[in-house]
């Protein structure tokens, strides 16, 4: 149950959005290219950021880059 202290856990790291085109899902709601986000968590394929709704949500990284 780990998934549910992500928004009050600690930034791991920033990313920065380079696109929202997804193929299969809409994504230009929750994310702006260019607007950099927190990531709480992250596997092999996802980042989990606070998206523009506040809320914990898991992307693709071929969305982002690392902000340094």
């Amino acid at each position: 149950m780990m998934h549910l202290k992500w928004e009050t856990k600690e930034t791991i790291k920033q990313i920065k959005c380079v696109h929202a085109n997804a193929k299969k899902f809409k994504v230009d709601n929750k994310l702006t290219p260019g607007k950099v986000y927190d990531v709480k968590n992250e596997t092999d394929e996802f980042y989990f950021i606070v998206d523009n709704s506040n809320r914990i949500g898991g992307f693709l990284k071929d969305y982002f880059t690392e902000v340094e």
